[in-house]
């Protein structure tokens, strides 16, 4: 699987917003959901903002050094911080959110 198409949808993430692997797999449709997210932002290219993605409720899930780091880029960013996760109500990419699927109501004949 090529993750260019990841790769061209984190870039659309405004600075100073954040998404969630959940939100971005719902958003590609990625098979495996958020794992399959994680994986691809784990390979992701100098350039795209691998920092504006982060686990569930807003909390940075790699390991130090990098968490730190990670935290540090978004700071910049004007992102706030409660404790130890991003305040998503406020930083969390909207434009980005996935309406669920609608489903057809079935007809009986």
């Amino acid at each position: 699987m090529s993750w260019a198409p990841v790769y061209r949808w984190v870039k659309r993430i405004p600075r100073g917003r954040v998404v969630t692997y959940g939100q971005l797999a719902r958003a590609l449709r990625l098979p495996g959901g958020a794992r399959t997210a994680g994986r691809a932002m784990a390979a992701c290219p100098k350039g795209v903002p691998w920092q504006r993605v982060l686990g569930a409720a807003g909390r940075i899930l790699i390991r130090e050094p990098y968490a730190s780091y990670q935290r540090q880029l978004l700071a910049r960013e004007g992102v706030e911080f409660i404790g130890t996760r991003v305040n998503l109500l406020r930083h969390q990419w909207k434009s980005a959110r996935v309406s669920p699927t609608k489903r057809k109501r079935q007809r009986c004949h």
